[in-house]
C-alpha cells in the first residue's frame, strides 16, 4: 500500500510528465515501466529517456529540453498543483496507473491514461466489469434492452460502465443502480462537467453507487477528438463490451473497435432489420465481430463470470401474495407486458390520470414488478407471472 505522500508524488510527476510535448499515455506509460515514478527524472538528460522504448533521438532531447528550461518546467508543475487544489474542491481524488486501486484489465492496453480522476470509489480492480453502450437516439427497444442486461449483470454483482450520454448510457447506468449495483460513468469532459445530466438526475447517484471518471484535467475543453479517447477507456476497464443498438457509424461502434484491438470480447444485441438504431449491431454479428446475445447468461457464460450474489438467472416470481400485490395493482399488471408503454399510453388504456398511475407504478416498482424506461415508459418484468 502506496503512503499519502508517495501517492502526491506520484501524481504530480505523472502530471507534470503529462504536461510535456510529445509525451502521450503510450509513451509515459513506457516511462514508468523503464523508471517507475521518479521525480528525480524532471531534471535526467536526453540519454536517460533514450533508453525508454519508443523514444527517439528527436524527442529525448525535446523533453530533456523541456524540462531544463526553468520556465516552461515551472508551468507545468504549477499546472499539476492546481489540479490538487481542484481535487480537493470537488471532493476527487486522482489514481495514478502506479496506485493499486487502478483497474487492473486498463493497465493491460497500449495506451492507459497515467491516472484518473476519479468522483466517487473505484470497486476492487480485479473486480469484473462489463461495458453497457449504444446510440444516443435510442429506441424504446434499445433502452429496454439496455435497461435489462445492465439490470440483470448488476444484480449478479457485476460493474456496469458505460459514458454517460443521453439514450442506452443513461439507461445502462440507471438500470445497474436500480438493480442495487455498481456502475462507472467514464466522462470525455473532466469529472466536474457532466454536460449531458446538467439537473443532476444521475450522476450523484453513480457517485453514490461507483463513480464519474476520466483522464481528463479539470477545466479542459470539450472537444470531439477526446470521445475515442474516453471510449478505449470504457473498453480498456471491462472484460467485454455490449452494444445495444448503433448505425454503421457512432462512437459504439468505436468502443467496439477499441475492445476487439484490446483484445476483449464484444456482443451484440440483434435488432429488426428496418431500424438503422440496428443497422451497426447486426453488421457487428453478421461479420463475426461480435457474439449476439439474447440473455444475460449468454454473457456470464462466454465470459465465464461467476454467480456473484443476486438471485439465479431466469428465476420467476410467481406468487403475487408474496410479493403483497393489491387487486388494483394486479388489474393495471394486467395492462402491461414486456414490451414498453409510455404513461400518456398506459393513462388512457386503463383510465387512472398520470398522477394516480405514478403512485401505483411506483409501488409497483419497488415490489421489482414494473421496470421504468427513461422517458417516462414501462413494461412488466419478464420474470414475474401472476
Amino acid at each position: 500500500m502506496k503512503k499519502p505522500h508517495e501517492r502526491l508524488e506520484a501524481g504530480l510527476f505523472l502530471l507534470t510528465l503529462s504536461g510535456i510535448p510529445g509525451l502521450g499515455p503510450a509513451r509515459i506509460k513506457a516511462v514508468v515501466d523503464r523508471f517507475g515514478c521518479r521525480p528525480d527524472l524532471l531534471q535526467a538528460s536526453a540519454d536517460v529517456f533514450l533508453e525508454v522504448p519508443g523514444i527517439g533521438r528527436s524527442l529525448a532531447e525535446e523533453i530533456a529540453g523541456f524540462l531544463s528550461s526553468a520556465g516552461k518546467r515551472r508551468e507545468a508543475e504549477e499546472a499539476a498543483l492546481i489540479q490538487f487544489e481542484e481535487l480537493e474542491r470537488h471532493q476527487a481524488s486522482l489514481v495514478t496507473i502506479v496506485d493499486p486501486s487502478y483497474p487492473a484489465l486498463l493497465k493491460e492496453i497500449y495506451d492507459p491514461p497515467p491516472f484518473l480522476f476519479v468522483r466517487g470509489s473505484l470497486s476492487d480492480p480485479d473486480h469484473p466489469s462489463i461495458a453497457v453502450v449504444g446510440t444516443r437516439r435510442a429506441s424504446a427497444y434499445g433502452k429496454q434492452a439496455a435497461a435489462q442486461f445492465s439490470g440483470e449483470l448488476a444484480a449478479r454483482g457485476v460493474e456496469i460502465v458505460s459514458g454517460l450520454a443521453y439514450g442506452i448510457d443513461t439507461a445502462a447506468h440507471d438500470a445497474a443502480i436500480r438493480a442495487g449495483g455498481r456502475t462507472i460513468a467514464v466522462l470525455a469532459s473532466d469529472v466536474n462537467q457532466v454536460y449531458t445530466d446538467p439537473k443532476g438526475k444521475l450522476w450523484p447517484k453513480i457517485i453514490e453507487h461507483g463513480a464519474l471518471i476520466s483522464e481528463e484535467r479539470f477545466g479542459s475543453e470539450l472537444l470531439p477528438g477526446k470521445f475515442p479517447k474516453r471510449n478505449r477507456i470504457i473498453a480498456g476497464m471491462t472484460l467485454g463490451t455490449i452494444i445495444v443498438e448503433s448505425d454503421l457509424k457512432g462512437g459504439s461502434l468505436i468502443t467496439a473497435s477499441c475492445a476487439l484491438e484490446q483484445n476483449r470480447e464484444v456482443f451484440a444485441v440483434p435488432g429488426t432489420i428496418y431500424s438503422h438504431n440496428s443497422r451497426g449491431t447486426n453488421r457487428l454479428i453478421q461479420t463475426g465481430q461480435a457474439k449476439a446475445v439474447l440473455a444475460t447468461e449468454d454473457v456470464l457464460d462466454e465470459l465465464n463470470i461467476p454467480a456473484l450474489r443476486g438471485p439465479a438467472m431466469g428465476s420467476t416470481l410467481t406468487d403475487s401474495a408474496a410479493l403483497a400485490i393489491s387487486e388494483e395493482e394486479r388489474r393495471l399488471l394486467s395492462s402491461l407486458d414486456t414490451d414498453p408503454v409510455h404513461l400518456d399510453a398506459l393513462s388512457m388504456l386503463t383510465g387512472y390520470d398520470t398522477s394516480e398511475l405514478l403512485v401505483l407504478l411506483f409501488d409497483l416498482e419497488l415490489k421489482k414488478a414494473v421496470v421504468q424506461l427513461p422517458g417516462q415508459f414501462f413494461c412488466r418484468n419478464r420474470n414475474i407471472q401472476f
